[in-house]
């Protein structure tokens, strides 16, 4: 047969591309002190058969080779699980030989759902297999002795092996997409190499057809201009849609990990366009996407010259006392923090005391009395704050706190502490990889498989327009905040020149929290109200980290809690034990919040910015959105 020596090379970029891609989802991991599943070949019932874990840290160490050569202590297993465990996968091994068993067990699982699977006997079996096996080791996973974040990572490691193992990812154990290729004769086939040879280029997985959008022209379409831009951001000011707006302008802090049209995606699920609409004289930060040139910004770079900078000059256009802030995921943390540094030298200038010491159960019309004798001074320059799933207390950071620890913290502050960039890229695989099936092995089988475009979605577009962090920010992030808590100690940070403390943040502040939300678990955003000083107010939101918040009411999807005593109990779930679930989204209660807190109506401005001071610069959404990681 003839060799090809092109293909050869291919093949190799091929190779290299998984490997890297596999790397990816796994490279944040910290070290794990040389975990080795020792006991497992003692197993009762196992015999000889080869471990499976043994094939999981093979997976591990060639996808992290620093794991190589470590050693540690085997993992102690709880005997009676595994016992349990044993007598359930041999009863349902003995269940393979019923056809209409393992119809039922494929049944249950999307990916093996197509009539393929269960046509041909070899796929039948291999998926079956697949699904016990599966099953056996999670629940191994699950047995594992020791303390909650070590248990956490063995099951994190098995749910990317278990996930990467699935029959359905190898083409000659896909049943469904072996099918397509004989039904297309062979075109499904050469179209995935085609999509294959394509996100090789783009250097990650397709997700959506990229193709079908553009920034500025189908999504992130609000009208606005950009009023002012330093080093760090671009700010937006948005076309007013109402003859009338409120005298409090509006600020909003997206993410700095993210492009911030997350919030302008579509017109009709646009917290921006919606926000415009109900008379609010809108602005946003877009963050820019940092290159070398900017891989020495630290965190109080972005809070001074990045926050506070928008902040004030929101204030110098529209000529305000007060405006009204709003921050989401990260930029809600880089927001409160702000806020604390604010509140420390308004404190300082004025001359206002400390309050005593907050109560462990807050309630509302407490602070709002407080609040009421700390305004008689001097106007705060903040009148209202919204955090939307925001982390202060980092004491629950949920399935992400696998990656951190001492030492991975060490390791990225030696690697980029004092500068250099963390890759977008690298970033947003980590997070698609903690959900493998959803948002990994779905589109590697769509794609390369069966030779198929994914749909158009923009949410998933957004996902992928991945942003840099600028190395100091993000090791300082790491250990202040993640590993260390900080942010929540009284005094135990110094942030841009003053000592912080979030107690003294004390305007009032609604607080948005997702149900299902694995990046900001809901009681980790329900936290701050143990935090802040403000007069607050709580609500929770079904769905996840992005859906929950992107629901407009026109939709009329999901549901909401809210509590009306005012009162913050220690925990969510006590907080919740007192909620209302009410239908639909939370926009409207949040808009109805923030009205309250927005003054008296004016005519709306005629132009952007004011007068010749902050002339329009561009057009929105201007520049710093569309440069690519």
């Amino acid at each position: 047969m003839n060799f090809d020596p092109s293909w050869g090379q291919t093949a190799h970029s091929v190779q290299q591309f998984w490997q890297e891609q596999w790397s990816k989802s796994l490279q944040s991991l910290p070290q794990w002190s040389g975990i080795t599943p020792g006991a497992l070949g003692s197993v009762p019932g196992f015999g000889d058969m080869p471990s499976p874990w043994a094939g999981i840290m093979d997976a591990m160490q060639s996808a992290m080779p620093q794991l190589a050569g470590q050693v540690g202590t085997p993992v102690q297993f709880d005997a009676g699980k595994l016992q349990s465990l044993q007598q359930e996968y041999l009863e349902a091994v003995k269940s393979l030989g019923d056809n209409q068993a393992v119809q039922a067990l494929l049944s249950k699982d999307r990916r093996f759902t197509a009539p393929q699977w269960t046509a041909s006997p070899m796929a039948a079996a291999a998926a079956a297999n697949y699904l016990l096996g599966s099953r056996m080791l999670m629940g191994m996973a699950e047995a594992a002795q020791g303390d909650e974040k070590t248990k956490s990572r063995l099951r994190f490691a098995v749910e990317q092996w278990v996930a990467a193992m699935a029959p359905s990812n190898f083409l000659a154990l896909n049943a469904d997409a072996l099918n397509k290729v004989v039904e297309t004769k062979g075109e499904s086939l050469a179209q995935g190499i085609a999509n294959l040879l394509a996100d090789m280029r783009q250097g990650h997985v397709s997700m959506t057809d990229e193709s079908l959008f553009t920034v500025g022209k189908n999504v992130a379409t609000t009208e606005g201009a950009v009023v002012f831009e330093n080093e760090l951001f671009q700010l937006i000011e948005y076309k007013p849609l109402t003859a009338k707006v409120y005298e409090k302008p509006f600020l909003m802090v997206p993410p700095c990990i993210n492009k911030y049209y997350i919030l302008d995606l579509q017109p009709d699920n646009s917290l921006i366009r919606y926000a415009v609409s109900q008379g609010h004289r809108t602005f946003v930060v877009s963050w820019r996407n940092p290159d070398e040139s900017q891989a020495h910004q630290t965190w109080d770079n972005y809070i001074e010259s990045g926050v506070l900078k928008a902040v004030s000059t929101v204030q110098d256009i529209c000529e305000a006392p007060q405006i009204n802030v709003l921050g989401f995921c990260v930029g809600g943390t880089m927001l409160s923090t702000a806020m604390a540094v604010l509140a420390a030298r308004h404190a300082r200038e004025h001359g206002e005391a400390k309050p005593a010491a907050r109560q462990s159960s807050r309630s509302r019309v407490a602070a709002k009395t407080s609040n009421a004798k700390a305004a008689a001074a001097m106007p705060f320059p903040v009148a209202s704050m919204t955090l939307l799933t925001t982390l202060l207390d980092f004491g629950d950071t949920g399935i992400l706190d696998i990656f951190i620890d001492e030492t991975v913290v060490r390791f990225r502050e030696m690697q980029m502490g004092q500068g250099g960039l963390m890759k977008g890229q690298d970033m947003a695989s980590t997070f698609s990889f903690l959900r493998p099936n959803d948002l990994v092995w779905n589109y590697v089988v769509g794609n390369y498989l069966k030779g198929e475009t994914p749909p158009p979605f923009d949410l998933l577009y957004w996902n992928s327009d991945s942003t840099n962090l600028p190395g100091p920010f993000y090791a300082w992030y790491l250990r202040n905040l993640y590993l260390e808590n900080n942010l929540i100690k009284p005094a135990a940070l110094t942030v841009c020149g003053e000592a912080i403390d979030m107690s003294q943040v004390k305007m009032p502040v609604y607080l948005y929290g997702s149900r299902e939300d694995h990046i900001v678990p809901v009681s980790a955003a329900y936290a701050s109200t143990q935090v802040l000083g403000g007069d607050l107010r709580f609500v929770m939101g079904a769905s996840g980290h992005i859906a929950g918040v992107i629901n407009p009411p026109a939709k009329n999807k999901r549901s909401h809690w809210l509590r009306e005593d005012g009162e913050f109990p220690a925990l969510q779930q006590e907080w919740l034990a007192g909620a209302t679930e009410y239908p639909g989204s939370w926009w409207t209660d949040w808009s109805e919040w923030l009205a309250s807190h927005a003054g008296k109506q004016q005519a709306a401005p005629k132009a952007y910015g004011r007068a010749s001071a902050y002339d329009a610069i561009e057009d929105a959404p201007g520049r710093y959105v569309l440069a690519k990681a």
